[in-house]
């Protein structure tokens, strides 16, 4: 479940990847909605892989790497939260400001970072 739970997650980094490049590109224009849609349910879903997967037997407490699941959902859902708050300044026709899209991608490689810690050495 866990390295589902890393798939999944990896797949919604390279889509906001794709996003934050159309959102480069186009000037700050909206991105496709049906993008982003993809973009938010499968970022949900890998996180809700990997909290179910963090219900199982702590590993990597040798390696030192023990409390780095907890650090990725924390990291991970606090990026699910800024997405919805940009989600929210979409829908009432604001422009989404640039320290909202950063501190959301930087929230999200940061715990997908830390995730691959966890699963490559733990």
């Amino acid at each position: 479940m866990l390295t589902a739970a890393f798939v999944i997650l990896g797949i919604a980094i390279l889509l906001g990847c794709l996003l934050a490049v159309l959102y480069l590109r186009t000037e700050g224009a909206a991105a496709p909605w049906p993008l982003a849609a993809l973009h938010g349910l499968v970022a949900v879903g890998g996180l809700f892989c990997l909290a179910l997967a963090l219900r199982g037997p702590v590993r990597g407490v040798e390696q030192g790497t023990g409390s780095f699941g907890i650090i990725a959902v924390t990291l991970i859902g606090s990026a699910a939260l800024i997405g919805v708050g940009s989600l929210v300044t979409h829908l009432i026709k604001r422009r989404l400001p640039g320290i909202l899209i950063g501190t959301h991608a930087t929230l999200a490689v940061g715990g997908f970072a830390i995730l691959a810690a966890y699963v490559f050495v733990g």
